[in-house]
Order: structure tokens, then sequence, then C-alpha cells
């Protein structure tokens, strides 16, 4: 009988223990990363961006790199020269239990943040420090429609956010 109520103990335990959110989240396993969430990045999409009110497209390729460590979006605006490109890298710190992201974009250093960021469902919202205050963008998976959105706040030194843009990735 003890080993009958050890057994069941054994399995109710491993139940709550795969079924907990932590479990969904990033493992580093073997030397690398392992994200179920971030995989769903990885491939080539068509980005449709609205800035302040005017909507250009993009495209992004993602990858995992650095003995996959990081997955790296790559974005560009579809123009020849682009209007934009961006090298983002995005991993996960388990010492901390959150993402960070590497923020590099063609405006220059004085623009480049690392951004942290925990998930939430199908959401991780990555907050990068600036001198005028905090920057937030949400990266929201949608199983659904399997695309991408990214919000994009800014905030005032009141603590109240306001849109700076929307991009929304379906894949190629």
């Amino acid at each position: 009988m003890q080993r009958s109520h050890s057994a069941i103990l054994s399995l109710a335990i491993g139940t709550m223990i795969s079924a907990s959110p932590a479990s969904a989240q990033a493992q580093q396993s073997h030397g690398r990363l392992d994200d179920p969430f971030l995989d769903n990045l990885v491939g080539t999409w068509s980005i449709s961006r609205q800035i302040r009110g005017t909507v250009v497209e993009n495209v992004m390729q993602a990858q995992w790199v650095l003995n996959h460590q990081f997955i790296q979006l790559h974005m560009r605006g579809a123009g020849d020269p682009p209007s934009y490109e961006a090298l983002v890298l995005i991993g996960y710190d388990p010492s901390a239990s959150r993402h960070v992201a590497h923020w590099c974009d063609d405006f220059g250093g004085q623009y480049s943040a690392v951004g942290y960021g925990k998930r939430s469902g199908n959401a991780i919202e990555f907050t990068f420090t600036y001198p005028d205050g905090p920057f937030h963008n949400t990266f929201t998976w949608d199983p659904s429609t399997r695309g991408w959105t990214f919000l994009m706040q800014s905030e005032d030194s009141k603590g109240q956010r306001r849109l700076f843009g929307v991009d929304t990735a379906r894949r190629k």
C-alpha cells in the first residue's frame, strides 16, 4: 500500500511540475537554449509597421545563433537602401528568470539598448531604459494566425504610456 501511495504522489508532483508556468519558460540544456515559444519566431516574415501614423513594409529573418543561445532577428525596410535596419538578439537569463533583448539599429549606439522581460502567456514585454524614460516592446504570439504583433510604447515621467508603433508580422 505504501508503494502505491508513493507512486501516486510522484505522478501527481510530476504532473504539477510539468503543467507549471515555469516549465513553459526557456530551459538551458546541453549547452543550448531550448525555448519552444521563441522557436515560433524562426523563419522569414513580412512586417507591416505602423509608426506614428505612417505604414511601411519591412522584412525580418529570424534564426538561432551563438550556439543556440540567442535568436537573432534581422529587420530591414523593403527598399534599397532600407529605410530601417535592426539586429536584435533575444536570449534567456535563467538566474533572473527573464528574457533579455539586445537591440541595435541604424540609429546608432546612442539608441542601442538592452531590454528585459518576463513571459506571460503568449507575450513577452521587454522594457528598455533610455535617458528620457522607459520604452516597452511587447512581443505577442497568436497561435491561431501563427503571427506576431510587436506593440511599442514610450512611457513619460508620470508613468503614462503612449503608442509609438505596432508591427504585424506574417510568415512569408
